[in-house]
C-alpha cells in the first residue's frame, strides 16, 4: 500500500491535476491520496490558501470577501471543466462557505477549504471514497495532534473503505471545530495517514525530483540526494534546508516507513528516498549542505572555568531568564561560546550580559554579530578520515575566515560559523570540495 500526497504546484490547474490523476492510476498500490490546495499556476499568481486567508481578513475587516470567494470559485470551476467531470459541481460547498463568511467567519475553517475542495474534485475524478479530514484527525485541548485518537479513527475508517482521498492540512479540535496545521500541513496529513495505516511507502509528489545537495539558488544544478536518513534530514532541515516540515517526518519515522520525494512533472525520475537506516554506501562523503544566516556569538572567558561546578548551567540560566534559547555551545578550557539568533538577542543583550556577570563573574564577555552557520551533513563522514581537513582547506583556498567550529559526537555533521558576507562563498567552496566544481 502507498500514500500519495500531492503538493499545491501539482494541483494548481487542470493540466497539473491530470498529471496527478495519471500517476495515481498508473499504480494500483496508491490507495490513499492526500491533496493540497491549488498552488501558483505561474509566477505572480496567488495560491488558493492565500486567497482564503485574504477572504477571512476581508470578512472580519469589512472588505469584499465574497468577491475574493468568487475568484477562488473560478479557480475550481476551471479545474472541473478542464477535467471534464460532467455534472459534478461544488455549488453546495461554496454556498456553505459563503454562509460561514456572512455569519461566523473562522480563520481555520476558511483556510482548510482549499484542501477540502481539491479533495472533493480528486475523489470524483478517481472514483475514490472521500474521507473528510475532520472525521479522522483530532487535536487535543492544547491544540496538539491527538495521535492515539487519530490513529484509532483513521484505521477504523480508511482500512474499511479501501481507496480514499483525505484532504490535507486540517482536522478538528476538542470542540469539533476545524483546526489547521502549520503551513505545509498537507505533508503532515500524508505522514499521519501513512503511519496510522501502516503502508509500505509514503510518496510525496512535488515540483522537484527530490532534494538537492545544496541550495540551487547558490550552487547551479547541484547533484540530487539519492538516499537520506531521517537523522540527516533532521539536521539539514534544522539548518534551514527547504525540505519536509519536521512534523511530517515523525509519524512515518516511528513506523519505519520510507518517504519517496517525487516530481509530478517528471514521474519517471526516482526522486529522493528518506529512510530510517541504510547500508547503501553514499555516492559522496556528504549528503547535503545547508545554512542559516543571522546569528551572533557571545564569547565568555574566565580562567579556570572548567573547575567551577555548575558554571555552564549558570551561563545558560542567564539566557533562560531572558526567555532566549541557544542554538550551539562550543567550549574551550577557559572559554564558552553561546550562539543565538541575532534578531532575538539584540533587544535583550544588555540584560543577558548583566545576568552573566551576576551569575558567573567572568573575566571578559565579547559579542560577535553577523554570523552565518553552515553545516555539512552526511552518514559517510564517519567512514572517511580527513573530512574536516578537506572542508577547512577548501574554505582557506576560498579566502573564507572560519569564526566558529562545532562538530557533534555522532560525526554526522560539522558546523562552521563564518561572516555573513561569506555565506554563499562558503557553500560553493564546500560543494566543490565534496561533490565537484559547481557550474
Amino acid at each position: 500500500m502507498k500514500v500519495a500526497k500531492f503538493g499545491g504546484s501539482s494541483l494548481a490547474d487542470a493540466k497539473q491535476f491530470q498529471k496527478a490523476l495519471d500517476i495515481i492510476r498508473a499504480d494500483k498500490e496508491r490507495i490513499f491520496v492526500v491533496p493540497s490546495a491549488p498552488g501558483k499556476r505561474f509566477s505572480g499568481d496567488i495560491k488558493v490558501t492565500d486567497l482564503l486567508y485574504r477572504c477571512y481578513d476581508e470578512a472580519v475587516g469589512g472588505g469584499d470577501a465574497l468577491a475574493t470567494l468568487s475568484q477562488i470559485r473560478s479557480r475550481y470551476e476551471e479545474i472541473i471543466e478542464g477535467l471534464a467531470l460532467g455534472d459534478f459541481s461544488l455549488d453546495d460547498d461554496f454556498r456553505e462557505i459563503e454562509e460561514h463568511i456572512k455569519t461566523s467567519p473562522e480563520k481555520d475553517y476558511l483556510a482548510s477549504r482549499g484542501e477540502y475542495l481539491n479533495g472533493r474534485i480528486m475523489s470524483e475524478a478517481l472514483d475514490y471514497a472521500f474521507v473528510d479530514a475532520r472525521d479522522v484527525i483530532f487535536f487535543d485541548e492544547r491544540g496538539l495532534l491527538d495521535a492515539a485518537k487519530t490513529k484509532k479513527h483513521m484505521q477504523e475508517k480508511l482500512l474499511k473503505v479501501g481507496n480514499a482521498v483525505i484532504p490535507g492540512f486540517y482536522g478538528q479540535d476538542v470542540e469539533g471545530r476545524i483546526k489547521t496545521f502549520a503551513r505545509g500541513g498537507s505533508d503532515i496529513t500524508g505522514a499521519i495517514v501513512a503511519g496510522a495505516c501502516g503502508v509500505d511507502i509514503y510518496e510525496n509528489w512535488t515540483d522537484v525530483s527530490g532534494f538537492m545537495i545544496a541550495d540551487p539558488t547558490i550552487v547551479k544544478d547541484p547533484a540530487r540526494i539519492e538516499t537520506i536518513t531521517y537523522r540527516e534530514l533532521r539536521e539539514l532541515s534544522y539548518m534551514g534546508a527547504s525540505v519536509l516540515h519536521e512534523e511530517s517526518i515523525f509519524p512515518v519515522m516511528r513506523e519505519g516507513i520510507p518517504i519517496n520525494i517525487r516530481n509530478t512533472n517528471a514521474p519517471a525520475d526516482p526522486g529522493t528516498w528518506i529512510v530510517e537506516s541504510t547500508g547503501q554506501k553514499p555516492k559522496y562523503t556528504i549528503t547535503g549542505i545547508a545554512g542559516i544566516r543571522g546569528f551572533c556569538a557571545i564569547d565568555i572567558m574566565k580562567n579556570m572555568m572548567n573547575t567551577e561546578i555548575g558554571f555552564g548551567r549558570r551561563v545558560l540560566q542567564a539566557f533562560e531568564e531572558s526567555g532566549l534559547s541557544f542554538e550551539h555551545m562550543p567550549t574551550g578550557v577557559d572559554t564558552m561560546t553561546i550562539v543565538v539568533r541575532e534578531k532575538d538577542f539584540v533587544a535583550k543583550e544588555q540584560q543577558v550580559i548583566a545576568a552573566i556577570h551576576r551569575l558567573t563573574d567572568p573575566d571578559t564577555i565579547e559579542i560577535e554579530t553577523d554570523l552565518a552557520l553552515i553545516a555539512i551533513v552526511g552518514r559517510g563522514m564517519k567512514r572517511e578520515s580527513g573530512t574536516a581537513g578537506r572542508a577547512f582547506s577548501a574554505l582557506a583556498d576560498a579566502g573564507v575566515n572560519i569564526r566558529m567550529i562545532d562538530q557533534g559526537s555522532s560525526e554526522l555533521n560539522i558546523i562552521v560559523g563564518v561572516e555573513d558576507a561569506d555565506y554563499e562563498r562558503t557553500i560553493r567552496a564546500l560543494y566543490g570540495a565534496f561533490v565537484g566544481t559547481p557550474r
